[in-house]
């Protein structure tokens, strides 16, 4: 239809030309030139469509398989029992909307002739649809998207009784991530032996109390007395989880504890400067559970930025803010959200 109409605009160019007294070559010309570059234009951008669409069905037969791990120039894709090292196109790059991350399913593109001994090689040449993402903003302030984690069923945010001292205001931020990516949250308190006295472990029931009115699970743990563990393997079994928490709060202890397989996972020390946890992990990493399931260890975070997250949808996540209910470390937690996301919105 478009070809027709561009047509009919030709036709009608001669006729107006013939009825002002004549035709006027000099136009015609023009115009009919005109025509045949919008005419190789549409052709060439038809030719384009054409080869998407044979490059789509193409991409549909190619090999699936996830995301383990993802490095600078590479990830580590698991297909069918076997890892292949996919690098990924920059075609493909281009045209997707975000970055690969772990837990991502995607198309791959098996290249046996770059294949050695030792490794299997591939090119990722599609991201698949994600069933869940976990992410978060670069800042407080939301200027750049970093998914983290694909295709989750729940997050288990780790935090520490002490050492570190638990933020609960960072926690409420992970529980708002879970929940607006489609993950369930549970709230894991870890390190229960560094409670000073009994007021200390009433004060934190306290509070774990009422996340749970608001429907959030929750547990306590203790990686070094075994404390809690047999329940946290019933709440990971057969499931995929994030694990995730601020620095230090002992993430890979609790997974060594709950898989004593995964030893080869590095715990980091607290600093006795400023009480706060090292770096050990570097990147997301999924790794299996021989009872079932999968957990994926992600980097410790001092701050979490929420993404996609306004500040007329926080009290969507804040009940007992609008019920007047919140116990007053909830309602400053909310109020200093609040003020980050206007003050990220204002930019």
């Amino acid at each position: 239809m478009a070809g027709k109409h561009k047509k009919n605009n030709v036709a009608v160019d001669i006729t107006r030309a013939y009825l002002n007294g004549g035709f006027d070559d000099e136009r015609i010309d023009a115009t009919k030139e005109r025509f045949s570059d919008r005419s190789k234009h549409f052709q060439h951008h038809k030719t384009i469509k054409t080869q998407q669409a044979r490059d789509e069905t193409v991409t549909d037969n190619l090999p699936i398989g996830q995301v383990l791990q993802v490095h600078s120039l590479f990830c580590e894709v698991l297909c069918e029992g076997v890892v292949w090292r996919c690098t990924q196109r920059k075609t493909s790059a281009r045209i997707a909307d975000t970055q690969i991350v772990v837990g991502d399913y995607v198309r791959f593109t098996p290249a046996p002739e770059l294949n050695d001994v030792k490794q299997n090689e591939g090119s990722v040449a599609r991201i698949e649809p994600r069933r869940t993402v976990l992410t978060r903003a670069d800042s407080f302030k939301a200027i750049e998207i970093h998914p983290i984690v694909a295709n989750a069923q729940q997050m288990l945010i780790v935090a520490a009784l002490h050492l570190p001292e638990v933020r609960w205001g960072l926690v409420d931020r992970m529980v708002i991530a879970a929940r607006s990516g489609g993950l369930e949250p549970i709230v894991c308190l870890n390190k229960i032996d560094t409670a000073a006295n009994a007021q200390d472990i009433a004060d934190a029931d306290a509070v774990l109390a009422h996340y749970e009115s608001l429907g959030v699970s929750t547990h306590k743990t203790c990686a070094i007395n075994l404390m809690g563990i047999e329940a946290l393997r019933v709440m990971l079994k057969d499931k995929t989880t994030v694990l995730a928490g601020h620095s230090g709060v002992g993430k890979s202890s609790l997974v060594r504890v709950v898989e004593p397989t995964l030893a080869n996972i590095r715990i980091g020390a607290i600093s006795n400067f400023h009480s706060k946890g090292t770096h050990t992990t570097t990147s997301a990493r999924t790794y299996d559970l021989s009872f079932g399931g999968h957990v994926i260890d992600t980097p410790g975070v001092k701050l979490f930025g929420l993404w996609d997250v306004t500040p007329e949808k926080l009290l969507e996540f804040f009940p007992d803010i609008e019920a007047s209910t919140a116990p007053q470390w909830r309602v400053v937690s909310y109020e200093r959200i609040l003020q980050s996301l206007r003050e990220s919105t204002a930019k």
